[in-house]
């Protein structure tokens, strides 16, 4: 059965959709897949694709090409998407997306005999939605309003090819064992994901300072990823701040100064023990800025990540790293980690609310809960 998945944008979502692939695999052994996607974010099927999960990822250029689209350049770059598109015929077209994009693509997929496009048939509640992609499809299946991102994906195949739902979601994104052995013999590091594409979606900057010094305490290191010119800014900021305490001396917790956290003090996460000399620790590093596939790989080698809602924070759920996800809106029941979604029976990944942003103890507590080795958490007192 040759099935093609259009799924095109952005990050997160694309990262949403990764289940859909092991799902399919598991009901339908031997099936190919491939998979539409925006060129921005093929980096990230690049593991589906090496472990033949994925037989074909076919890149488009959507956002560039609408800015000029009678150019020469687009003109011959969409033909050759296009060659690419209908290379071979499918038994069924799925968009996932729900957009008029998506539909267009599914639309000029070449089908099989007997083969048929699905789609949405409507809008589920904080996502955007697109008459057309039910115009052009063949069946179009109706969504519960009220459901998780990853799961409307999930379910919209699963009815479309039938088939019952794993329990449990898999991303097929398993960090490989070389790079589990550099995280456990490297100083621990968490990644903090602060760059978002809304403003109103930012933790405070003071916020990211009092966290990093409180992890530092307890000997780890604080990677800052960034993606852009105001990312960067932001990441120097922390990491000045953070590296100005440990050149004095170790951050104040270290000096001396109760912070008024607990946290696991001699247990590693990864099940070693821990080292607290500052040596060792490493400060707070701002990491360059790298290719999407190449930070999907340092992340994969860190301890844990803490972030607000953005692609990078699912892509620390797909890697089962343990993370929590900062939200200063109502939303994570539909984008946020899902409760006990590694089927481990205790939650890895854990998102925190609250309005106008969550505070310092809020984060610190679920952190805390997402470490493999519980700690007593204690009353917060603010670090100065």
């Amino acid at each position: 059965m040759k099935i093609l998945l259009v799924k095109l944008s952005s990050l997160g979502d694309v990262v949403h959709t990764l289940p859909v692939v092991q799902d399919i695999l598991a009901a339908r052994p031997g099936a190919q897949i491939d998979w539409v996607v925006e060129q921005a974010f093929a980096p990230l099927l690049a593991p589906l694709l090496a472990s033949g999960h994925v037989q074909h990822v076919i890149p488009c250029e959507l956002r560039r090409w609408r800015k000029a689209p009678l150019s020469a350049a687009t003109r011959a770059e969409w033909h050759i998407f296009k060659k690419q598109l209908q290379a071979q015929p499918y038994d069924a077209v799925i968009d996932l997306q729900g957009l008029t994009k998506s539909a267009l693509v599914a639309r000029l997929a070449r089908l099989a005999p007997g083969g048929k496009r699905y789609a949405l048939a409507n809008q589920t509640e904080g996502s955007a939605y697109e008459a057309p992609t039910r115009w052009v499809a063949d069946v179009a299946i109706a969504m519960t309003p009220h459901i998780h991102a990853m799961q409307r994906g999930r379910e919209l195949c699963a009815r479309a090819l039938g088939y019952a739902l794993p329990p449990v979601p898999d991303f097929g994104l398993k960090v490989p064992s070389a790079l589990m052995g550099n995280a456990q013999d490297a100083p621990e590091t968490v990644a903090f994901v602060h760059g978002t594409s809304r403003a109103d979606k930012q933790w405070p900057l003071e916020h990211w300072i009092t966290l990093g010094r409180q992890l530092m305490a307890q000997g780890y290191r604080i990677a800052l990823p960034h993606g852009s010119t105001d990312e960067l800014a932001t990441s120097q900021a922390i990491a000045a701040a953070l590296n100005v305490d440990d050149e004095l001396g170790g951050s104040p917790s270290s000096r001396g100064r109760g912070t008024g956290f607990a946290g696991p003090q001699a247990q590693h996460p990864l099940g070693g023990q821990r080292s607290t000399r500052s040596d060792e620790r490493g400060g707070a590093i701002v990491w360059p800025r790298l290719s999407l596939d190449a930070l999907t790989q340092k992340l994969a080698q860190c301890a844990g990540v803490i972030g607000v809602d953005s692609g990078l924070s699912h892509i620390a759920v797909a890697l089962d790293l343990p993370h929590v996800q900062i939200y200063n809106f109502d939303t994570a029941w539909r984008t946020g980690p899902l409760p006990d979604s590694t089927g481990a029976g205790a939650p890895r990944q854990l998102s925190v609310f609250a309005q106008p942003t969550p505070s310092v103890q809020a984060v610190w507590d679920a952190w805390l809960s997402c470490l493999p080795l519980p700690a007593q958490v204690s009353e917060w007192a603010p670090l100065p």
